[in-house]
């Protein structure tokens, strides 16, 4: 069993993720009203944690690397650290390149999605920050092997999958996504290239979305114009 995940992302009119480039607010409507929806509707779903890429999981954690000298040689089996009843931050980090520094991001239980393939000397620096670490395949991108580890492991049943886009596709490919939560800001980017909410990295002709449909299954107009859309997953007809 693994937990079940939604995707929960904010999202320009066009689909794009990095609000510094969005178009301004129109006059009379609230940038912060407009921000405070997200975090409003992530607390409300009431997840065992939150899962997104390293990239903005280095941005967040803001730990330095701390190289431990003569480190054991250690098993590739997971971890547990210190979680003390927290939510759980989770970065897919196959390489071994996040620093957390401490047991938390934001105040919620690190923990690292690895390749079997990263260093000792990494699994002994997150073993003195107090994280946990679970490992995905020797490439770390067993992503439902290493779902079912969070579930077995740290009890998790829900599980927001907040991004970025490329971590999104690799969940749609798995089949890994149960439900999309996306906040549509009344904006858009129009930068050509950019990132959007489902960015798959796979060879040329691949459809990641294959084999699965969508169902909304609510649509709201939040405060200041912001359109809230949930979308169960389905396996598609034939």
């Amino acid at each position: 069993m693994r937990p079940h995940i939604i995707c929960h992302m904010g999202t320009s009119i066009d689909g794009r993720l990095h609000p510094s480039r969005f178009t301004a607010a129109a006059e009379g409507i609230s940038r912060e009203v407009l921000r405070s929806h997200y975090e409003r509707i992530h607390d409300n779903f009431g997840a065992d944690g939150w899962i997104i890429g390293r990239v903005t999981m280095n941005e967040m954690a803001k730990g330095t690397a701390r190289p431990v000298a003569n480190a054991p040689k250690l098993p590739r089996a997971a971890h547990l650290g210190n979680r003390n009843g927290r939510k759980l931050a989770i970065g897919i980090d196959p390489s071994g390149r996040v620093h957390f520094g401490k047991d938390n991001v934001g105040g919620d239980h690190a923990v690292a999605v690895l390749g079997e393939r990263v260093s000792d000397a990494h699994l002994a620096e997150l073993r003195e920050d107090g994280a946990s670490y679970v490992f995905a395949g020797a490439k770390g991108d067993d992503l439902p092997h290493a779902m079912e580890q969070l579930a077995a492991l740290f009890g998790a049943k829900t599980l927001l999958l907040e991004g970025g886009g490329g971590i999104n596709g690799a969940f749609l490919k798995h089949r890994l996504i149960d439900e999309f939560s996306t906040l549509i800001q009344p904006a858009v980017d129009g930068v050509a290239g950019s990132q959007c909410i489902v960015d798959y990295h796979g060879p040329e002709g691949d459809r990641p979305g294959a084999g699965q449909a969508l169902r909304l299954t609510h649509c709201e107009t939040l405060e200041g114009g912001m359109v809230w859309l949930r979308h169960k997953v389905e396996r598609a007809p034939g």
